[in-house]
């Protein structure tokens, strides 16, 4: 603003004042915007918005509900939705309600009017972005992102609800039409993401895709946890400059591992594979990926690294998943009920060990089972040994040695960029206090810190984790505009 005043702000011809705009933040440009009317028309600059981020949602957290922000995104849509090359949209009208640290599940259950209501937001707001989206044919990037809520049979983000504030699917019809004729009006699509967002996506939105479309897009994720898959393979035979793939690991079946093998195609550089063992019964391992498909993939891609989010699946599911040619780079396990086993992490270390670079370990139980029992060495200890490569290393739900995380930083040292595990994970040997002085959450805390090379703490904020999981499926940027902060906890609890 000093700047403004300091040159007579009124008499700034606009060229000069959208090139001012062009050097400010995006919030920077608003608060300039303030300055007079000539100044406000000047902020809607097609030229100064190619890019926009927008985050609404989560009433319950900002004090607000999700449908006070409707107005401001459609102000927002209406400006910008017919010339914007990049919107990136996260959506979580439910996450506040599924937060046990403000309402409670019993809260939630006990008024399902409030789910309700969420619902007719969440559709109201879809239906926003979408029209004004429709005949944009400068979009370049298209993602939207909802809430993995919907993976849980038990979510209020079911057909339940949203039977009930939209009979006859009248609204969810209209938006599945103009999502396909946004892809059929695209003519540079580069990144088209729509992951967890409930009712969106078909299976036959991709074959709307327009041809100049087919032969531009680099990036591809569709995942929302539907019977049939999203994605088939005659559709991806048309994205032959595809280098970025993000969908269900039970839709990654051997024909489609073969077609991206083909040598007349762009490598693939990144492979994104959510696997929920809530939905093996219907959508079964059969038929997916072999040992011999992923080889001839990797022959291929030869700098192809692959990320898995496992959700509630067992042991005996991952051994079959966790194939020897796969150039895992990332794995997220992630359990309410089921059991990791000592097998599969010991499995993780051996073969992943050139590749692995994040190993994420979660479990809403109260059990805490211990990886070390019965063995001599512990295989979080040997995981951090074996795997050169490993940058972050977060665990909850576990038990952790106090002695044995001393180990693990000792070996990676200042190459883990990220350690953090829950205070309650850690557990401290009675016969090592006899040979230690002072408390041993100080000396813990002392020794690792040494081993790491830095100040390091026990997490206290289990959703710390929780925006990590998520960012091959959907990349964590900076937000424009973000009427409510989200609690990223909402995207895990169970409501």
């Amino acid at each position: 603003m000093a700047l403004c005043s300091s040159v007579g702000a009124l008499a700034l011809p606009s060229e000069l004042i959208v090139h001012i705009f062009s050097f400010l933040s995006d919030r920077d440009k608003l608060r300039a915007s303030a300055v007079c009317s000539r100044w406000r028309e000047c902020l809607f600059y097609p030229a100064l918005w190619t890019e926009l981020k927008l985050r609404v949602g989560g009433g319950t957290n900002g004090g607000g509900s999700g449908s006070e922000q409707t107005p401001r995104l459609e102000f927002l849509m209406r400006k910008f939705g017919s010339f914007v090359r990049e919107l990136q949209l996260e959506f979580a009208p439910l996450d506040g309600c599924l937060s046990p640290l403000q309402h409670g599940v019993e809260a939630v259950e006990s008024d399902p009017q409030f789910a309700k209501d969420a619902m007719v937001t969440y559709l109201d707001q879809v239906l926003c972005v979408l029209g004004s989206l429709r005949n944009n044919r400068n979009l370049q990037k298209l993602s939207l992102y909802g809430d993995t809520c919907i993976l849980q049979d038990d979510s209020i983000l079911d057909s339940s609800y949203l039977s009930q504030v939209d009979q006859g699917g009248k609204k969810i019809k209209e938006i599945q039409q103009l999502f396909e004729e946004i892809l059929s009006n695209s003519r540079q699509l580069k990144w088209l993401s729509s992951a967890f967002m409930l009712g969106v996506v078909t299976p036959c939105s991709l074959a709307s895709l327009s041809n100049p479309s087919t032969s531009s897009l680099e990036h591809l994720s569709l995942i929302d946890n539907q019977l049939p898959s999203l994605i088939s393979t005659i559709e991806l035979e048309r994205l032959i400059h595809l280098q970025s793939l993000s969908l269900e690991f039970c839709d990654f079946t051997s024909d489609m591992c073969r077609l991206l093998a083909c040598g007349d195609r762009a490598p693939l550089h990144r492979l994104s594979l959510l696997l929920n063992g809530a939905a093996l019964d219907v959508k079964p391992l059969d038929g997916t990926a072999t040992e011999d498909d992923w080889k001839a993939l990797v022959r291929r891609s030869t700098n192809l690294r692959v990320y898995i989010m496992a959700m509630d699946v067992c042991s005996q599911d991952l051994l079959r998943v966790l194939k020897p040619s796969v150039p895992l780079e990332r794995i997220h396990l992630d359990s309410y009920s089921t059991l990791v086993t000592d097998g599969v992490v010991e499995l993780i270390s051996q073969q992943y060990h050139k590749t692995l670079s994040h190993f994420i370990l979660m479990r809403d139980d109260a059990g805490f089972p211990d990886f070390s029992v019965n063995r001599n060495e512990d295989p979080l200890v040997l995981l951090a040994w074996r795997c050169v490569h490993l940058a972050v290393l977060i665990i909850h739900g576990y038990t952790v040695w106090s002695h044995n995380l001393v180990a693990i930083s000792r070996l990676r040292g200042s190459s883990l960029r990220v350690l953090e595990v829950s205070e309650e994970s850690i557990d401290f040997d009675p016969d090592q206090s006899v040979y230690i002085e002072g408390d041993p959450v100080h000396n813990l805390v002392k020794e690792v810190s040494l081993g790491l090379g830095r100040v390091w703490h026990p997490s206290m904020d289990n959703s710390v984790v929780l925006n990590e999981p998520t960012q091959h499926f959907h990349p964590p940027e900076s937000t424009v505009f973000s009427p409510t902060v989200r609690s990223s906890r909402g995207q895990r609890d169970k409501a």
